[in-house]
């Protein structure tokens, strides 16, 4: 395989990784960086690296300007505010849809096995991030965090709104990987209630508790980054 060719088959990969360590911080929020550094960290060519960095740049994730080289974007407070308004939206829908389709699945007699496979690996999603919480690995929530939001979409059925959530899904994690020392062990045992609700088939309760739930990540997250906005 030609090296260009090669080099572009890393990119995908070097942008998820890249992307990791800007959400724990390990890049942090307006630090410089180059593709020559992130090449010796990632033991990558460069070329590659300027393709990740495109990715990146393209999710808001980077900043890259002509001549001036690139920079880890910051989380705005005005852009964290639309983050949230976008998210409340959309996942209170999923919630709705998630129940509903629970309480369908209940009247039909005929199991789904896709829907109790999605459903099975909530549980465990949930059973991991228990185990974080209660080891003090608060780290770890952020990525389970958006696992469990991604899988109530997987139960909704829905094809358009699974893509709206994965679009911000990275974001999402950003802002929770933020707040995570203060609002993470608040916020993950709400998950359960909303899981709860789901599985009864109350589409009006999950999404209750689903918006609920945002709204105090919001307040959380805003209370902290957002003074004077």
């Amino acid at each position: 395989m030609p090296p260009a060719a090669r080099d572009s088959g890393q990119a995908p990969a070097l942008s998820i990784l890249i992307r990791r360590d800007i959400i724990r911080g390990e890049l942090p929020q307006g630090a410089k960086i180059t593709e020559a550094a992130l090449a010796e960290r990632y033991g990558s060519s460069r070329v590659p690296v300027r393709e990740a960095l495109r990715v990146l740049a393209a999710e808001g994730f980077v900043e890259s300007r002509a001549y001036a080289g690139s920079r880890v974007a910051r989380l705005e407070p005005e852009e964290a505010g639309d983050l949230f308004a976008v998210r409340a939206v959309v996942e209170a829908a999923t919630a709705r849809r998630a129940a509903e389709r629970a309480a369908r699945q209940a009247a039909s007699g005929t199991p789904d096995t896709a829907w109790w496979e999605a459903r099975r690996r909530i549980g465990e999603i949930l059973a991991a991030g228990d185990a974080a919480l209660a080891g003090g690995e608060l780290e770890d929530l952020a990525e389970l965090n958006a696992a469990f939001h991604l899988g109530i979409a997987e139960l909704a059925g829905s094809a358009s709104l699974q893509a709206l959530l994965r679009q911000l899904a990275g974001k999402i994690e950003w802002l929770y990987a933020a707040d995570v020392g203060v609002r993470g062990k608040e916020s993950w045992p709400e998950h359960r209630p909303i899981l709860a609700a789901v599985d009864a088939g109350s589409g009006s309760e999950a999404e209750r508790l689903m918006s609920r739930h945002i709204d105090r990540s919001r307040e959380s997250w805003l209370g902290r980054f957002g003074a004077g906005t």
